[in-house]
């Protein structure tokens, strides 16, 4: 057994005593402290990938929500990551919704959280990401509209202007739960008004950083098809599939109930197959990110097989600790030279057929 795994069965009892959001700062700190074990090398050749221009040493990144402040982004590089989002942020601070807004369902292996992009805004993640100097990995910046935005779209536009000079990609979170009225930006005519107002921005900027976007597993089939089109039509670098979901598929916790978006493993199954359609319904032609109840190596290549070129990890952690990276590596190197593929690349998309259909085969 590992050093990590070790460390972080030592330490589940402790962080899961405390309150959820408690628990995350804790962690946080540690990070911060250089109290949680790191990976000797990030680099996996067969799984490397080279996308918008990025060379990933891996396809494993660190779902954002996690270090909303970009406070430990080196430190989570160093834990093994390929790459790392930061975010969701905002132009102007925001507490966020009332707490308790986290909660574990251990039963379930899933989280729910109400969160309401809680951050410390603009100015201060910036401040945090020049500081940072010479990169130490991929950055990402996910961002967000404020919750009493008047204009949400020039919220956007604010945030991917502010961070074009600092990030290595910015995503535009339009998926979440738990800003009311924030999904509708997924709508046709509001995803191309959104979408043309950045790609105005980015034509009048000297550096541009590649533009991705986060949508919701919720999504129709006919609605998916319209954001695929969108996507396509505004030429951005990429899709996150997907964020948390609004329903509760076989839900055993007693927080079941509890309202906001589910992330963990209940999320897979709905999650994946979303991913496999956006590939079919793009025809490849977009790279994606696949997110949304990975919890090991082989629901990893699911995702991989669904569609997606890269992937991000978050829930998982909460459960099997910074050990996890490592495992789905390595059982991702496996995987590929069972199936006979040279490099991860290759195996993009095999079985997004079946897939779509919610044919798992995990």
């Amino acid at each position: 057994m590992s050093w990590a795994r070790l460390a972080f069965n030592a330490a589940r009892p402790f962080l899961h005593a405390l309150e959820p959001e408690r628990a995350h700062a804790v962690t946080l700190s540690a990070l911060n402290a250089g109290l949680v074990p790191r990976s000797a090398d990030s680099r996996h050749p067969n799984l490397a990938m080279k996308l918008f221009g990025l060379d990933f040493p891996n396809p494993l990144g660190l779902a954002a929500g996690f270090d909303k402040n970009a406070e430990v982004p080196q430190a989570a590089l160093a834990l093994g990551f390929g790459f790392v989002e930061t975010g969701t942020v905002t132009p102007q601070p925001q507490l966020g919704n009332q707490k308790p807004r986290l909660f574990r369902l251990v039963e379930d292996r899933a989280v729910i959280n109400r969160m309401g992009f809680n951050n410390e805004g603009h100015d201060a993640v910036v401040r945090r990401l020049e500081q940072l100097g010479k990169r130490p990995g991929i950055i990402g910046v996910n961002i967000g509209a404020n919750k009493d935005a008047a204009d949400r779209i020039s919220d956007y536009v604010a945030g991917y202007q502010r961070f074009a000079a600092l990030a290595d990609y910015v995503t535009v979170n339009i998926s979440s739960p738990n800003t009311p009225g924030l999904r509708k930006l997924q709508g046709k005519d509001e995803l191309a008004a959104l979408l043309g107002r950045l790609s105005e921005a980015r034509a009048s900027l000297a550096k541009a950083p590649p533009l991705l976007v986060k949508i919701a597993p919720d999504l129709a089939s006919s609605e998916l098809e319209e954001v695929a089109e969108a996507c396509l039509a505004a030429k951005v670098d990429g899709v996150i599939i997907s964020n948390t979901t609004v329903s509760r598929p076989n839900l055993h916790a007693k927080q079941a109930g509890e309202t906001g978006g589910l992330s963990g493993a209940p999320l897979f199954d709905l999650a994946t197959r979303q991913l496999a359609r956006f590939y079919l319904a793009t025809g490849g032609r977009l790279p994606l990110i696949g997110v949304g109840g990975i919890a090991d190596a082989e629901t990893a290549w699911t995702k991989i097989r669904a569609g997606a070129s890269l992937l991000q990890i978050y829930t998982a952690l909460v459960y099997k600790g910074p050990a996890l990276i490592e495992e789905i590596l390595t059982g991702l190197d496996a995987r590929l030279r069972e199936q006979g593929y040279c490099v991860l690349e290759e195996a993009v998309g095999c079985e997004a057929e079946a897939l779509a259909q919610g044919s798992s085969g995990t």
